[in-house]
């Protein structure tokens, strides 16, 4: 088997501030070093469940969070910004056999975490695809849909996971907290180690096949600014329209396209 894990922080056992996700901040290295454990524990259970190939993809800020030598031999790990469309699962394509999701978090507008948010706290309002308002895991996991690789398990919040079962339910998910207003209250550290470990194994021997989704044959993208100045400056991109001073349409048979939309107005 050949496997992708997409990782953010968001969504990493214990983060509860935007402090403990900014590597300018003193609290960042204790998290830094538990996402980069939830990554390896995800990359023990794929080889537990004879994993072959494992890719990585840190997927958070600078996209340099993960430190390499936690993980085991072997894996490869994709460090930075390409400025490829497809962003947090870059190199993503239909020679993998499952994606998987670490440290994953609540969308915008959603109360499942004090850090939710899609792609851009500061530039983005939500943003919904064919009427369904979107998290970076919607977002990506439609990347895979296109590709027809399986979305086989996530790790983040209860909101988060939540969204799986409704979306995607033959997903595994481990949820590692629940947002409560500006809190958290968070499983123990190694507790979600264990139970990543333990279900990516269990996901990844189990029918792979229930974790393909459906992908559509059209889209319609609505992506609401923070400020009418984004949304007027947005709508000039080729296709996009502005529909109200805040929000911007788009309408494409190609999810590529979707991604690409993003890509420059976001």
């Amino acid at each position: 088997m050949k496997i992708y894990i997409s990782a953010d922080m968001e969504g990493i056992t214990g983060v509860t501030h935007w402090d403990e996700v900014d590597h300018d901040k003193s609290e960042y290295g204790q998290f830094q070093k538990q996402m980069s454990l939830e990554v390896a524990a995800a990359c023990e259970g794929a080889l537990n469940a004879n994993a072959k190939e494992i890719w990585v993809k840190d997927a958070h800020y600078s996209g340099r969070n993960i430190l390499a030598g936690t993980l085991p031999k072997g894996v490869k790990l994709i460090r930075g910004w390409s400025g490829h469309p497809y962003s947090m699962v870059q190199e993503l394509d239909d020679s993998f056999d499952a994606l998987m999701m670490i440290g994953y978090h609540s969308r915008a507008g959603q109360g499942g975490n004090p850090l939710a948010h899609t792609l851009s706290s500061s530039k983005l309002d939500f943003i919904t695809i064919n009427d369904r308002q979107t998290s970076e895991f919607f977002l990506h996991g439609n990347i895979a849909a296109k590709h027809g690789v399986p979305v086989v398990f996530l790790s983040g919040d209860v909101g988060l996971c939540e969204e799986v079962l409704e979306v995607s339910p033959g997903t595994a998910t481990v949820a590692t907290m629940v947002g409560v207003g500006d809190s958290t209250i968070s499983i123990h550290p190694q507790d979600a180690l264990k139970a990543i470990r333990t279900k990516v194994e269990s996901a990844l021997t189990g029918e792979l096949s229930n974790c393909l989704w459906a992908h559509p044959k059209s889209f319609i993208v609505h992506i609401r600014f923070n400020k009418q100045q984004l949304a007027y400056k947005a709508s000039h991109y080729p296709g996009a329209n502005l529909i109200d001073p805040r929000t911007i349409s788009f309408t494409t048979n190609d999810y590529d396209q979707v991604m690409q939309l993003i890509l420059f107005v976001v």
